[in-house]
């Protein structure tokens, strides 16, 4: 099997997506005062994150057969990302939500029960879904253990 480089115009919507983020970062450095986190800002953030997620997990079953360390690594960023939207989903249930009387009811993700509605509804769904991908294919274990790296100086 002959692998080709890619050409330069390689996974154009995800460089579009990159420049997008990068873009976004510079705006909100240069803004002043920088506005914090809001819970529209986290639910986007997530989406991202969750989408790469998925990207992570496609890449990581497809590569594993021909490069087994190669797919490893790529299961322990998918973990590991997981982890990150994980955080960003408890950060969104802790920030103030406009719309509640009871600021305390809507910082709870109760599955059992709809939510107030988007974007509370759009993240607590998108987060229950990536939680049944990531309990399906790794252990408790595997999100305690120590990141390493094949990087040397």
């Amino acid at each position: 099997m002959t692998l080709r480089p890619p050409p330069d115009d390689a996974y154009p919507y995800l460089r579009a997506a990159s420049a997008g983020i990068r873009h976004h970062t510079r705006a909100q450095k240069h803004t002043d005062p920088a506005p914090p986190a809001g819970r529209p800002h986290l639910d986007v953030l997530h989406a991202h994150l969750t989408t790469v997620h998925q990207l992570l997990d496609h890449l990581a079953e497809t590569t594993r057969p021909g490069h087994p360390a190669a797919g490893r690594r790529l299961a322990a960023a998918h973990t590991r990302l997981w982890q990150a939207a994980a955080e960003l989903h408890d950060a969104f249930h802790l920030l103030p939500s406009h719309t509640a009387a009871d600021d305390t009811e809507a910082r709870t993700c109760r599955p059992e029960r709809l939510p107030e509605g988007p974007p509370v509804l759009t993240i607590c769904q998108r987060h229950l879904a990536a939680g049944h991908s990531i309990r399906r294919k790794t252990t408790p274990a595997d999100h305690r253990q120590p990141r390493t790296t094949s990087c040397t100086r």
